[in-house]
């Protein structure tokens, strides 16, 4: 029986901010989902979490053999076959960052989370940087798939203290690892088993950094046969309470899975590669950039206006009607 996804996902710019820093990437070719969160100025956050999915989606969609089968750029750990790339890739996406950035002042210090599930079989490889999420969407609960490399995280787990107790301190937003700020990057990647019926989310802080687990599992489960539904009412949830930030969600529902001896493996850390390898993994970073410009702009997923720009549309034909009306009218 053959592996079969059905994938749905939006980004949402919300209420406050100018631009979108988010970007989604719902591949089912490849069975690749991710969504990334970019951070810096001028743009530089959407260049960053554009470059981070584009990488890694090409290096899915066009170099999966060649870069799989690069001896030189051996994992530390014997990891399943996609999820072997999928860590590969995210690399790739690191260094990839970084060259725009010394190609373009402007964007020095760009970087973006990630959060990546790569399927085959049935299981389910997850790679993340940051603090963007995924959970599965169990019958009482959302079970967080995902430790945010976050201070206020490591705040809770040094300090032994509550989520809400550690909500109130100063810098609780601070991520403490992100792809391209560093020439290198750790990597969190752990696989687990699917199920038919079983359901997955991804998202951005836009949405766990304003409603806890909790909260987002009471809509969830409410939209839960309507996954169109669940995602965007989980958006709209987001920007009930201010939309000040970018949201991004995307809800996997797995229909069949090919049974597989493949197992289960608890979240691990890849630790930094070489210097040495960086060097390999730029001659890529090269290539990969060539082949981006010869084929067409991978496009974020588009997100419905929300109120303020129904609004601010709504008051800008006004004023233009007025303006016609009265340089129209007999002198």
């Amino acid at each position: 029986m053959p592996l079969k996804v059905k994938a749905v996902g939006r980004s949402d710019r919300g209420l406050v901010r100018q631009g979108n820093e988010d970007f989604l990437l719902l591949d089912d070719a490849n069975c690749l989902y991710l969504v990334c969160d970019g951070m810096g100025g001028h743009q530089a956050g959407e260049v960053a979490s554009m470059t981070a999915a584009e990488t890694i989606g090409l290096t899915f969609s066009r170099f999966s053999t060649n870069i799989g089968n690069d001896s030189q750029l051996k994992l530390e750990r014997t990891l399943p076959e996609r999820g072997d790339l999928l860590v590969k890739a995210i690399r790739l996406a690191n260094r990839a960052i970084q060259a725009k950035a010394k190609e373009n002042s402007d964007l020095t210090g760009m970087g973006t989370t990630v959060v990546a599930a790569a399927i085959e079989a049935d299981i389910m490889s997850i790679a993340h940087v940051g603090d963007s999420r995924i959970y599965r969407l169990n019958e009482r609960m959302l079970e967080p798939l995902t430790t945010d490399h976050s201070w206020i995280t490591e705040v809770q787990n040094t300090q032994n203290i509550s989520r809400e107790e550690a909500s109130s301190f100063i810098g609780k937003n601070i991520i403490t690892r992100a792809l391209g700020v560093r020439p290198t990057v750790d990597v969190d990647y752990r696989v687990t088993k699917l199920q038919a019926g079983e359901i997955y989310i991804l998202c951005t802080d836009g949405l766990c950094g304003f409603a806890d687990d909790d909260e987002i599992f009471r809509v969830a489960d409410k939209y839960r046969a309507n996954l169109n539904e669940l995602v965007d009412n989980l958006i709209q949830m987001a920007n009930d309470r201010g939309g000040s930030d970018n949201v991004t969600v995307a809800a996997l529902r797995i229909l069949d899975v090919t049974p597989s001896p493949l197992p289960e493996l608890d979240p691990i850390t890849l630790p930094s590669e070489s210097q040495a390898l960086t060097e390999i993994e730029d001659l890529w970073v090269q290539q990969l950039a060539q082949t981006a410009k010869s084929v067409p702009e991978h496009q974020a997923v588009p997100g419905k206006p929300n109120r303020f720009m129904l609004i601010s549309l709504f008051v800008a034909f006004a004023i233009i009607a007025v303006l016609i009306v009265y340089l129209a009218r007999p002198r």
